[in-house]
């Protein structure tokens, strides 16, 4: 996949990172689901990994706990392989900003989720 990394970010994913910088996190999935399933090439991975996370963020905004930490941990095998940056995403800052998100989680607790405040933007290339 590191070569595919180096080639421009698809239209579909970049509508898909546009509607998770807005916080419209069902709206992100929906549409790197379709960059996904668009995609013949090992780099539909990649698409996977950042629906995954906003499905994790999504999660979080509905206050539900144990789906955030469910999809979290699923979302591990596709975000971990990947390089710290692809087709001009910084992977690296998304996986902290994953991290940190869910440590705050886990720290709030179900009873305090609706504190959480830690939403993040994806720089776009």
């Amino acid at each position: 996949m590191p070569n595919d990394c180096n080639s421009p970010l698809p239209a579909l994913a970049r509508l898909g990172i546009e509607h998770f910088n807005q916080g419209e996190y069902w709206l992100a999935h929906e549409a790197l689901e379709d960059a996904w399933n668009a995609e013949l090439a090992p780099i539909k991975e990649f698409y996977r990994a950042i629906l995954q996370t906003a499905v994790v963020y999504h999660h979080i905004s509905k206050q539900n706990f144990r789906g955030a930490i469910k999809v979290y941990q699923r979302s591990q095998k596709w975000l971990n392989p990947l390089p710290d940056i692809c087709q001009g995403v910084d992977i690296a800052r998304l996986r902290a900003d994953l991290d940190a998100a869910i440590a705050e989680v886990r720290r709030l607790g179900v009873e305090l989720l609706a504190e959480f405040d830690l939403y993040p933007k994806i720089k776009l290339p």
